[in-house]
């Protein structure tokens, strides 16, 4: 993750995107997340045949997941052939158009496999380089259990349907609700349960929902106070992290002498998060 940063609500996009109608490729964003996820919710109630494994036995890979990105890249060749593609299960493309769509087909695979409630489909479209500095434009996220649709585009705010999101402000970190998320690896897993045992009893009380990307959108709703989590690739985020920004939060990835972590929610409440994860090693 290297320490980059992303920036807040306000920032002005390039000449290069700012020519592109966002609003149009907001439409594309969520038409194909909406497609996606609902392509997987059929082959959910059929049943899950498990595709693979890959960092750990526990992180596995559907065919819905493939299937799912197969689609969304087929929706995006056919509407922006000359932009890049980066695809948590293998597709990538490089861009002519200094875009990248970033996805996560299935965020929450292991909710999926079980049947739990708790996943979506994350499509962003990221200006620069997705792994080092570069910023989503449009982004969203799609949970087909619930029919939630959570959208943003750069300048033009963070939405659920027709309600205008924004993040829980004036919270204190004794009062906040703090949400995280755990690694595949169980010596990591190890080390990240000793850091909430630090949290816990700092904080109102934590939850995990097991999807970062809707994680990253119950703080833009204002039903997590802050979020933070160790270990996330640029499709787990690259959307949720604009939805933060565009309801009026921050969402930051910190280098560390342990692991590099993220935090995403109010800036000044995030700094006292920040402040001590630091504190207790993290």
């Amino acid at each position: 993750m290297g320490g980059a940063v992303h920036p807040i609500e306000g920032d002005p996009v390039s000449d290069d995107t700012a020519s592109t109608d966002l609003a149009d490729l907001l439409e594309l964003a969520t038409a194909v997340a909406v497609e996606a996820g609902e392509l997987a919710l059929e082959r959910r109630r059929a049943g899950v045949t498990v595709a693979a494994t890959k960092s750990s036995i526990e992180d596995i890979v559907t065919e819905a997941d493939r299937e799912a990105e197969a689609l969304i890249r087929s929706r995006i060749d056919a509407a922006r052939p000359d932009d890049g593609f980066l695809g948590e299960e293998g597709n990538v493309a490089e861009s002519r158009t200094g875009l990248t769509w970033v996805v996560d087909p299935i965020d929450g695979t292991v909710n999926y496999f079980y049947d739990r409630p708790a996943w979506s489909v994350s499509v962003a479209l990221v200006e620069g380089d997705p792994w080092n500095g570069g910023r989503a434009v449009v982004g969203a996220v799609f949970n087909p259990v619930s029919g939630e649709l959570f959208r943003a585009s750069r300048g033009g705010g963070a939405w659920l349907g027709e309600r205008r999101l924004r993040v829980n402000e004036g919270v204190a970190l004794e009062l906040a609700l703090v949400a995280t998320g755990y690694a595949y690896k169980a010596e990591t897993r190890i080390r990240q349960a000793s850091i909430v045992e630090g949290v816990i009893g700092k904080v109102r009380d934590a939850r995990r929902i097991g999807s970062a990307a809707l994680e990253l959108c119950d703080v833009a709703a204002g039903r997590t106070d802050v979020y933070y989590e160790n270990e996330l690739s640029p499709w787990d985020y690259a959307a949720g992290a604009l939805i933060v920004e565009e309801a009026g939060g921050r969402f930051d990835i910190h280098p560390s002498a342990g692991m590099a972590f993220m935090v995403a929610g109010e800036a000044a409440l995030g700094e006292q998060l920040r402040g001590l994860l630091i504190e207790l090693g993290q």
